[in-house]
């Protein structure tokens, strides 16, 4: 792997600004497509799910603990696995306090295939806090994509799918799978992929996350 060119601070500076156009320019064009984003429309999702957690079933509505919107990390772990993905595993690590979530009306629950025996101990080994269920009695991954069949066979594969909810009725908004994920974790990138996004102006201004009122 080569290294960069060694160069004057003036010719630093000056190939600095250069890339700092395209940068600007980059960000315009996010912003637009995040507006774009949060003008998709919605679907209503009537199907029943059940879901298994740390408090035993639950429904769809239930892993929105309350809140306006969810974002499922779709997390690649099959019911034959002993361990789940290691790239989804680095994605779990990126994830920060969802206070920050919270506090925007937004929950973030993992979800997987595994019967939740078998996440339990994973869990604890890598020591998360975060939501996570167990959708082996029904067909959520293949309905939202995370699970695709291939010559007859379950193939799993990551995602992350936002929903909002209206009193008992819930809409899915958003799905993105592979490399859609690429640059997510941080609160703000994930809030640009719901339907309400980082909220009204000055709603997301950070505090410390004991500070926050849910």
């Amino acid at each position: 792997m080569s290294l960069p060119e060694i160069v004057s601070r003036e010719r630093w500076h000056a190939a600095r600004a250069e890339l700092l156009l395209k940068e600007e320019a980059l960000t315009r064009a996010r912003n637009a497509l995040g507006a774009e984003r949060r003008r998709l429309p919605m679907v209503e999702v009537d199907a029943e799910y059940v879901f298994e957690g740390g408090d035993g079933k639950a429904a769809l509505r239930d892993l929105f603990d309350g809140r306006a919107q969810l974002i499922v990390h779709h997390f690649m772990f099959a019911p034959e696995w002993e361990s789940g993905c290691p790239n989804c595993s680095a994605f779990l690590d990126q994830i920060g306090h969802l206070a920050h979530l919270r506090a925007r009306g937004t929950s973030f629950a993992a979800v997987s295939r595994a019967p939740f025996t078998r996440i339990l101990p994973f869990k604890a080994r890598m020591g998360w806090t975060l939501p996570w269920y167990s959708s082996y009695h029904s067909d959520f991954n293949r309905d939202f994509e995370a699970t695709l069949v291939v010559d007859d066979e379950p193939v799993e594969r990551p995602g992350i799918s936002c929903f909002l909810r209206e009193h008992d009725r819930v809409f899915h908004t958003y799905s993105a799978y592979d490399r859609g994920l690429d640059g997510l974790g941080s609160t703000t990138s994930l809030l640009d992929l719901t339907a309400l996004g980082r909220g009204p102006e000055g709603s997301d201004r950070v505090r410390y996350h004991d500070e926050y009122e849910d």
